[in-house]
């Protein structure tokens, strides 16, 4: 007779164990880049510099610009019309950025300034315990990751001092009442000594940083069955990891597989590594040209190209099911998510959903539809900015969540894995 299997060694539960080590080892975009680097590398690939000649010999490559990270694979036998097979997250996340000048005292406090980085739920980071997470710029030229330990807290006023809360709900004062403390008493060391010493360095070597505030709490798989997994940032990190898992996992098809994780998506995607700059164009055009493609044979390749535009979606929520449409309304650990807007906030038409729903047939996952309330605004994605910079053709897809957009968010044990073998059987059909 077989033994019992261990439900902590069941694949769904190795992989949530994996992606809450990747969200731990990713407080910022530019640690997630670097470890999905590293991952990458211990796998065997091999990283391009951009500032050097493109290498498009068949086996796998990758490269980071700053909080960003393409992959891309190239099968033995691939030329100038070999279409690509892409597979796109990003890497930030709702959080508090760092202000060039961040040291404030008040009332014998000391407390840090910083900006609102997107659109976070600035309740949930109430009373929390926050490290100060990302990059400095040092005069030597190095630009050295760091991390801090819990250093700082948002405190919420007593009840005993708002009273009308009860019936007039929280109201936060950006600039006011997302103040963390730092320190209080005698004057202490300012947060670029702290951070400097971290990395060997002294705030006067601190040429310029790019810092944020990041959730210390570890992530959790609970629930009376262990259905439930919380973490931060599951949005959009869920999709790079899983997007991750499965380009290694995947078996080699006739076509270049290639992961695409962009920064600022939570900002709109307008930069340098996001969706709406030039990155993942950069790769595919110079990939074609040094397969020996020209400008017609590189549309060609693209005409035959796809696009899976993966990030975090909505579940159900109980409390608040007028929020949803009636008829679609998608449970965790469902199977992933076919997100469908007729605006175009999201990029799913026929064909791609046809294609995804062959996917997860493959790899005996379910799918779950999600399309807005007519009532209710909905958000869009990379999916659309592909589409419209690129022309491929795009499908959005992710997990359904609860609590989108708070510091700890909420998700099924089993979608994240459930998502990461559809992407396996998407690069190897």
């Amino acid at each position: 007779m077989p033994e019992p299997r261990d439900p902590a060694t069941a694949p769904a539960a190795v992989h949530v164990a994996d992606l809450a080590a990747f969200v731990q080892a990713s407080p910022t975009s530019y640690h997630a880049a670097a470890e999905g680097a590293r991952r990458l590398a211990a796998a065997g690939w091999t990283q391009q510099d951009e500032a050097e000649a493109w290498d498009a010999s068949p086996g796998g490559h990758y490269l980071v610009r700053d909080g960003a990270l393409v992959a891309w694979r190239v099968p033995a036998g691939a030329g100038p019309l070999t279409p690509f097979r892409v597979v796109g997250s990003h890497t930030d996340s709702p959080t508090f950025r760092l202000k060039p000048s961040p040291d404030l005292s008040a009332y014998g406090w000391h407390q840090l300034g910083w900006e609102i980085y997107g659109g976070p739920l600035l309740n949930s980071w109430l009373d929390r315990e926050l490290g100060l997470a990302g990059r400095l710029v040092l005069r030597d030229g190095s630009t050295p990751l760091m991390r801090t330990g819990p250093v700082v807290r948002i405190p919420q006023l007593a009840i005993h001092l708002d009273r009308g809360i009860g019936e007039n709900g929280l109201k936060l004062d950006r600039q006011h009442h997302t103040a963390p403390v730092w320190g209080v008493g005698t004057a202490g060391p300012g947060v670029l000594d702290h951070v400097a010493a971290l990395v060997g360095a002294r705030a006067a070597d601190v040429e310029a940083f790019d810092l944020f505030a990041f959730d210390t709490a570890t992530p959790s798989v609970f629930g009376p069955a262990g259905e439930f997994f919380a973490s931060a940032r599951l949005d959009n990190l869920a999709s790079v990891h899983a997007s991750l898992t499965a380009l290694l996992a995947a078996g080699e098809s006739d076509e270049i597989a290639v992961l695409a994780a962009f920064d600022h998506e939570e900002l709109g995607s307008e930069s340098r590594t996001g969706a709406s700059g030039p990155l993942l164009a950069d790769v595919l055009v110079r990939t074609g040209a040094a397969l020996g493609a020209g400008t017609d044979e590189q549309h060609r390749a693209w005409a035959r190209s796809f696009c899976v535009s993966s990030d975090a979606g909505h579940a159900v929520h109980p409390n608040y099911p007028e929020r949803h449409d009636p008829a679609n309304r998608p449970l965790l650990n469902g199977g992933p998510l076919l997100k469908i807007n007729a605006n175009q906030r999201y990029a799913s038409e026929g064909v791609g959903m046809a294609r995804w729903r062959a996917a997860c047939r493959t790899a005996g996952v379910g799918v779950q539809t999600f399309v807005s309330n007519n009532a209710m605004p909905c958000g869009s994605t990379i999916g659309p900015l592909t589409a419209t910079r690129l022309g491929l053709a795009v499908v959005d897809v992710g997990i359904p969540t609860l609590s989108m957009h708070s510091a700890r968010e909420l998700t099924g044990s089993r979608d994240p894995h459930d998502l990461a073998r559809a992407l396996t059987a998407f690069w190897s059909e």
